[in-house]
């Protein structure tokens, strides 16, 4: 299972991977250095490419998540949905520590920036694949079901099912690390993987992903200090950021060293108990019978308009509004899926196939859709009768003014503010923690990274989001903008777990006997 040996001695340094060390943190360099020296010239050529990307790969993002999905059930439904991760069957943690990572990990700060806004923006700005007449109550369902499709089935599925079986099987049975690189070895097999291809394989994902995690570091900041500022009259400036960012990466960094059975797993723990408790006080003194409803209704369109949502193109809606929505988050999400995978199939050892993919396509996404109707679905019924306008912030993209205000509305005002703040930065730091753990395991080519990698990129991140900050938090979405263009390479690694993940399911059944045919099968290879 230690994969130490799968790269010489004379190629692995005290970070890692020299090949994966040497292309990120020049990536990091040379996209702050030009940043610095010419920022315009920058957001014209990301932005550039990002709309080249958006139109060319949309529909096969789109693809990708829907096969991805409904491929991943057929596995869970199957015999093969039997076969217990890393050939045990006594799993390294309780179902609610498990779960807690996996809702705090793969939701993340992602979820909660846009819980609040994104529901009232689809009620304001009716979604494409509706009709409804904005700012009404016949909008409701649709605003809700159009965030379901962003953050529901597909996305979850593409971040821990596929990936994750297929790395569980090369890791666990046969021996191969936990890195982007051994999604391919069934492919184009194990030599080719451990050589500079497959550095360059890992540094590509690790790329992806440094540049969607940034961004929500940077967010964090500005969303803060921002809420500082309107509740309490605090200096809403870089100063204040800059303490924020270093609270935040003090405690993610330190999370990420004590490792997964201890930092990682007790901040997980306490954000969802958090989150349980404001869920709890929205759900009893909030508009309960609204949003009991809203979810009602939202979830049977979600289902009834599933595929149309899904499928929808430039060609059957504004180009911009494809560019800025369902393809910016679907591309968001195959950019984390490698590393993301690698973390599932890390923390899942000792449990079913079935459960892994129950837990993370069907569950995960469940909660997801309630939690959006409780902060969103607040939001639209206070937007409805008129007690706050977020028309305006939203259709300037100021989400931070809409989860303040929606915040303010709810019961306990300032107090459910604080907390939903406090809610927002546990679920970044369980990000960064997570993230960084993982970055650490790809360069280390095993899954027990010292504790000195772990950090080392941990404060890299925190570093890339002040410096890109101090430019501007402009300089923050032009990065979040490139990870949809990095999507492109990482969605070409993923696509052989369409019917590798299969192959591997059914290879660790007949392994572990659970087929009647106990004979060893090269299914896999």
């Amino acid at each position: 299972m230690t994969s130490d040996n799968n790269m010489p001695a004379a190629r692995r340094g005290r970070f890692g991977d020299p090949v994966v060390l040497v292309l990120t943190i020049g990536f990091i360099v040379a996209f702050v250095l030009f940043s610095a020296i010419s920022p315009d010239a920058v957001t014209d050529a990301i932005g550039a490419g990002f709309t080249w990307t958006a139109a060319t790969f949309g529909s096969f993002f789109q693809l990708l998540l829907l096969l991805t999905f409904f491929i991943a059930l057929g596995i869970a439904i199957s015999p093969a949905g039997r076969a217990r991760i890393g050939g045990t069957d006594r799993p390294e943690m309780s179902t609610f520590k498990w779960i807690s990572i996996i809702l705090c990990t793969l939701l993340a700060g992602g979820g909660v920036f846009f819980a609040a806004g994104e529901p009232v923006y689809h009620f304001v700005v009716t979604p494409p694949a509706f009709d409804t007449e904005p700012d009404t109550a016949a909008a409701v369902p649709a605003a809700l079901a159009q965030s379901f499709m962003h953050w529901g089935f597909l996305a979850w599925a593409v971040l821990g099912t596929l990936p994750a079986i297929v790395l569980a099987h090369q890791h666990y049975h046969r021996g191969l690390p936990l890195q982007p690189r051994t999604l391919l070895a069934p492919m184009i097999g194990e030599r080719r993987v451990r050589g500079v291809l497959g550095s360059v394989v890992d540094a590509v994902c690790v790329i992806a992903l440094v540049a969607g995690t940034v961004g929500p570091i940077g967010f964090l900041a500005t969303q803060v200090s921002f809420g500082f500022h309107e509740l309490f009259g605090l200096m809403d400036g870089y100063g204040t950021q800059l303490i924020i960012m270093a609270i935040l990466g003090a405690i993610y960094v330190t999370s990420a060293v004590t490792g997964i059975d201890r930092g990682i797993q007790i901040l997980s723990r306490f954000n969802v108990i958090l989150a349980m408790a404001i869920a709890a006080v929205i759900l009893v003194f909030g508009p309960t019978q609204f949003l009991a409803d809203a979810w009602f209704q939202g979830f049977g369109t979600y289902l009834g308009s599933f595929f149309e949502m899904a499928s929808m193109t430039a060609q059957t809606a504004p180009a911009w509004w494809m560019k800025w929505w369902t393809v910016f988050f679907f591309a968001w999400f195959i950019g984390y899926a490698p590393l993301m995978a690698i973390f599932v199939a890390r923390i899942s050892k000792g449990r079913s196939i079935r459960e892994m993919i129950v837990a993370v396509a069907i569950l995960a996404p469940l909660a997801t859709t309630a939690w959006f109707t409780l902060l969103g679905g607040s939001g639209i019924f206070y937007q409805l009768h008129g007690l706050i306008d977020l028309t305006e912030p939203l259709q300037n993209f100021r989400f931070d003014v809409a989860t303040l205000t929606v915040a303010q509305a709810l019961p306990g005002g300032v107090l459910m503010a604080l907390a939903i703040l406090l809610l927002t930065t546990i679920f970044v730091a369980t990000t960064g923690d997570s993230m960084s753990y993982a970055i650490s395991v790809v360069c280390a080519g095993h899954d027990e990274p010292k504790p000195a990698l772990r950090a080392f990129w941990g404060v890299a991140m925190a570093l890339m989001a002040a410096i890109l900050l101090k430019m501007g938090a402009g300089q923050i979405s032009v990065l979040q903008q490139f990870i949809v263009i990095s999507a492109i390479p990482v969605s070409l690694v993923l696509l052989p777990t369409l019917w590798h993940g299969p192959k591997s399911a059914y290879a660790m059944a007949r392994e572990q006997g659970l087929l009647g045919d106990t004979r060893t099968t090269a299914i896999a290879d």
